[in-house]
């Protein structure tokens, strides 16, 4: 049966065609998509071009199968079934092979990023998220059609209750129960879109459009030749330099008045060959910045530049950059083949994605990728382009610039992301140094330019259905960030309970509340999803708070939001769920700390503890480091351990019920009018007024750097792990760090400064002071030392035998006798450096791990630290601690020196006890020469005093026996002649032999005496 369709449908479609603005169905009914083939005739009726391409996404699975053979097949089966009537299959029949059909599966969209489509159907709903919503409406050009389809409902509020796939990810063991809050707001936003329609499956058009009743046909804004007013002034700016060579060719190619200028002031940088400025292109989706910096290169070829480099996330993301490259130098007259070349990646993961361009008109040119990582290789660069700069961590961009031509592109807001901390950062940061640096000059610093896009390449400015998407999913944020009337001091300010139904009910105070909340978080954080709404919105574990100051009851005005906190319960967990985890090594999604602190102690009793990760913290722009960050997290805590509540143990304190179906009234679809529910309860709940849940402890993940550490050490909370790979997109490595509450449920040592979290606390830092000279040997000495937290100050030790006990434990079992004598020749400057190095990170690893009381002053623990345990040279520490050479072997030497004095002042017996000895020589001191004389004479004295005492020997008398008769000596006395001394002379009987004997004797005993003498007087000599 025939049927008239109603003129209000007809009129959406043509007035969108004829603004270059895009219109949306929503079609309910099992039958829906035959109606996909009326929609599509009175699209193609409108226009004027030919018959519009058209996407078509869902789950798993098609009613109808995109295969020609299968379709048939499936086609014949439902019309024996009866399930479809033979006159109105021909007409879908014809559709399907007629039509210029893209299928694409929900999980696959990202393939479908950067085309363009004239017609979007989305079925399966339940299927859909905020980012596939996004991603694929966002394809859709002006006058374009997206057809949503749903199945039967008997009222829309069953959207409200309807079970969505995504919830399967928000459920964790001890929640369980996801409400579709997102659902209800996107039915409700849906009813004030001006250029949306819900329809049945007969396109009867529903009471939540009751806006259509007053649609009218819009009048033409166009001028004689067919444009309007941006048109006009594109056409008039490609006129103005249709002579000037290269502009005119590439400013032709553009199809925006903001593309038009963007691509004017690349060209500028580029002929001032200066090569000192740094261009930066920022805007929304599909605005056309590849396209403009695509342009902009093949400008730069023109000019003469040789060394181009183009870097990316992955050289997929640079097609439409080259696409547009090729179509710049085209147009300035250059031939493929003949006067460039075009390479393809032969890698099948790229699938022939183009990665280099050769260009040889004028000279050798090049035109090449580069990975984002391998910047050290850029060399003799003239020109480097950065696209999706936001999506490549932002150290790796910072090492990117150099002293050349750089431009660079980046998504501020949309679905994919916004690329806050390169705004944030380095933006802010490039363009202070070029305000405050002078302009001219051979010190001139680097030129900052930076580029908005606003005007979209595929619709009109001021499309409802983006702005309608943007206030749905709150994207466009970034630039209305709500001012703050006045800043109050930290300690007035109250951190309040957020209630998400209320919050997600699309009223209009709790709108303007929300988009203030996201826009503090896209403000705050690098990369924000639309999905984290939904997230925000369903995820029954996840709470909402915010600080505000002091609130006036009398004025009716919404208080300044200073500060988000966004809280998920985790844990109680049951031990039989974390036993099976871990005797199959993988982790649920969900509860992300306890399965994290699971999988690294092996511990299975944890899990069971009931804890809250913190997901974000997220404080005004205006308001940073005032301490509302603090004020915030120390208020939960104080709140989470029950020191602000006012309710008596056997109290209850139930929150009301609201039922999600009441604003449904029991009529048809045609009947029912949706609007906001009533009789919500309060937005904001005072702490004092909500009982808290028992928990055990508190927790965050985050990306590790100085300033966040440091964040949340000072409020107590201590690391248990640090992952080994850093992030992708930050460059960051992930930090959990817990604060345990104080509960009755878990028995503690009162000494222990952490609680039960201590002995888990000593093994995360022996771990990761394990892992300092490997996994993280690049990253900061001061943040590692800061995870360490090692004591260096010693001055109030007092000596302990279990100190000693242990320094004797390192000297038997780590360091030999011949170490120690190593380490003292070092101390006293004997010997260089280098012959102790293998001791550096014995010493280091015993000294961190507080084994060795002696204190030492940053600096030398600093070097200590980066020598010993990330195992540097000392060129790296000199590099890293941005101190001389001299000044780290300085400081080196001294730490040697002060270990050695206390290892040496412990054991040093028991060290020498262990050494091999020589045998000792007494070396006596000389006596004077007196005393030596002295000496001498008694010894004399005492040798004849001997030998007058002793008997005579005969033998030593015989030599003077006078050899002579007795008649012989009568003789010579009677002869009278007696000599006056009484001496007489006789005649001896020797023989000639006995005196030639005796002459031979008396000369010995002369040279005796002479040798005695010389000897006497050596010895006086020495």
């Amino acid at each position: 049966m025939r049927k008239k369709v109603d003129e209000r449908i007809r009129t959406l479609i043509e007035n969108g065609v004829q603004q270059r603005q895009r219109s949306m169905f929503v079609i309910v009914g099992d039958k829906s998509r035959d109606q996909i083939v009326n929609l599509n005739y009175m699209l193609a009726k409108s226009r004027v071009k030919s018959r519009p391409s058209v996407l078509w996404c869902y789950r798993d699975k098609l009613e109808i199968s995109s295969h020609k053979k299968k379709r048939a097949k499936q086609i014949k089966k439902l019309m024996q079934r009866g399930l479809m009537d033979p006159e109105k299959a021909d007409p879908f029949s014809l559709f399907l092979e007629t039509s210029d059909i893209t299928y694409c599966l929900y999980k696959d969209s990202e393939r479908v990023l950067g085309n363009t489509f004239g017609m979007c159907i989305l079925q399966d709903f339940e299927a859909l998220t905020p980012n596939l919503l996004a991603r694929t409406i966002e394809t859709v050009e002006g006058g374009g059609l997206i057809i949503l389809l749903l199945r039967t409902l008997s009222s829309l509020t069953s959207l409200y209750t309807m079970v969505m796939d995504v919830h399967e990810r928000f459920r964790t063991e001890s929640h369980t129960q996801a409400a579709a809050r997102f659902n209800e707001r996107f039915l409700l936003s849906i009813a004030s879109c001006k250029s949306c329609v819900v329809m049945d499956d007969e396109l009867n058009i529903l009471p939540i459009s009751s806006h259509m009743k007053f649609i009218q046909p819009v009048t033409n804004n166009e001028d004689s030749e067919g444009l309007s007013k941006r048109e006009r002034e594109l056409k008039d700016l490609k006129d103005q330099f249709r002579e000037d060579f290269p502009v005119g060719p590439l400013i032709g190619k553009c199809f925006t008045m903001d593309q038009g200028k963007a691509v004017i002031n690349f060209l500028d940088s580029i002929l001032d060959k200066s090569l000192r400025s740094t261009v930066a292109l920022l805007a929304a989706r599909g605005r056309g910045k590849s396209a403009a910096l695509g342009l902009a290169i093949a400008g730069a070829v023109a000019a003469g530049y040789s060394n181009i480099f183009v870097t990316a996330p992955s050289p997929e993301n640079l097609k439409t950059l080259f696409d547009f490259v090729c179509k710049g130098i085209n147009a300035l007259e250059y031939k493929e083949h003949l006067h460039y070349d075009v390479v393809k990646s032969a890698d099948p993961e790229l699938k022939k994605a183009t990665i280099q361009i050769n260009v040889y008109k004028q000279h050798r040119q090049t035109i090449q990728y580069l990975k984002p990582h391998d910047h050290g290789k850029l060399s003799q660069v003239e020109l480097l382009v950065i696209d999706e700069a936001a999506a490549i961590p932002l150290p790796i961009v910072k090492s990117l610039l150099g002293p050349y031509l750089v431009f660079m592109s980046s998504t501020v807001n949309g679905y994919e992301g916004t690329g806050r901390s390169l705004s944030l950062k380095l933006l802010q940061q490039l363009e202070s140094q070029s305000a405050s640096a002078p302009s001219d000059g051979p010190n001139s610093s680097r030129l900052f330019k930076k580029i908005e896009l606003n005007e979209s390449i595929r619709y009109a400015s001021g499309d409802p259905i983006e702005s309608w998407l943007n206030e749905l999913l709150c994207l466009d944020l970034a630039n209305s960030i709500p001012s703050i009337s006045r800043l109050p001091h930290p300690k007035e300010c109250d951190l309040y309970y957020v209630n998400r139904d209320t919050l997600f009910s699309y009223h209009k105070e709790s709108e303007i509340f929300l988009q203030r909340m996201m826009a503090l978080y896209v403000a705050s954080h690098y990369k924000n999803s639309p999905n984290d709404l939904q997230l925000m919105a369903d995820a029954p574990a996840h709470h909402l708070f915010v600080l505000l100051g002091p609130v006036d009851e009398s004025k009716n005005q919404l208080p300044d939001i200073l500060c988000v906190v966004q809280v998920c319960l985790e844990g109680q967990i049951s031990r039989k769920s974390a036993m099976k985890s871990l005797s199959e090594g993988r982790s649920p999604s969900g509860d992300q700390i306890p399965w994290k602190f699971c999988e690294q102690f092996q511990d299975n009793v944890f899990p069971s503890l009931s804890g809250a990760r913190i997901v974000r913290i997220a404080v005004h722009p205006n308001a940073v480091r005032l301490g509302y960050g603090s004020a915030a997290v120390d208020l939960l805590t104080r709140y989470y351990e029950g020191q602000m509540t006012l309710f008596a143990e056997d109290e209850e304190n139930e929150e009301p019920e609201v039922t999600i179906t009441e604003a449904a009234e029991k009529a048809s679809l045609l009947e029912e009018t949706i609007k906001p529910r009533a009789n919500l309860p309060p937005l904001l709940v005072h702490l004092r007024e909500r009982r808290p849940e028992k928990l055990h402890y508190l927790g965050v993940s985050f990306g590790l750097t100085q300033e966040l550490f440091r964040f949340w050490r000072k409020h107590n909370f201590y690391p248990f792990y640090v992952g080994q790979i850093p992030s992708a997109v930050t460059g960051e490595h992930t930090c959990m760090v817990l604060r345990p509450l104080c509960s009755d449920d878990i028995e503690v040592n009162e000494l222990s400064k952490c609680g039960f979290l201590d002995p888990f606390y000593q093994d995360f830092r022996q771990r990761f002071r394990r892992l300092l000279g490997t996994s993280f040997r690049h990253l900061n000495f001061k943040l590692a030392m800061s995870v360490l937290a090692s004591k260096i100050d010693f001055s109030d030790h007092e000596p302990s035998e279990y100190y000693t006990n242990i320094t004797s434990k390192i000297l038997g079992d780590m360091l030999s006798p011949h170490d120690m004598k190593r380490l003292e020749a070092y101390s006293n400057n004997l010997v260089d450096y280098h012959l102790i190095l293998d001791l550096v990170p014995i010493l280091a690893h015993q000294y961190f791990s507080e084994k060795l009381p002696v204190t030492l002053h940053g600096a030398q623990a600093a070097v200590l630290f980066c020598m010993g345990l990330q195992d540097k040279d000392i060129s790296a520490t000199k590099e890293e601690l941005g101190i001389e050479r001299e000044q780290v072997l300085s400081n080196f030497i001294k730490t040697v020196k002060k270990l050695y004095g206390y290892l040496h002042n412990i054991a040093g017996k028991q060290i020498e006890a262990t050494l091999p000895r020589l045998k000792e020589i007494d070396m006596a001191p000389l006596k004077s020469l007196d005393e030596d004389l002295e000496e001498a004479a008694r010894e004399v004295k005492e040798k004849s005093r001997a030998t007058d005492d002793a008997d005579v020997d005969p033998k030593f008398l015989r030599k003077y026996a006078i050899a002579a008769d007795d008649d012989e000596i009568e003789k010579a006395l009677k002869g009278g002649k007696i000599s006056a001394n009484g001496v007489i002379s006789v005649k001896s009987n020797k023989t000639k032999a006995d005196k030639q004997e005796k002459n031979k004797e008396m000369k010995k005993s002369k040279r005796k005496g002479t040798d005695g003498e010389r000897s006497g007087s050596k010895k006086k000599r020495s």
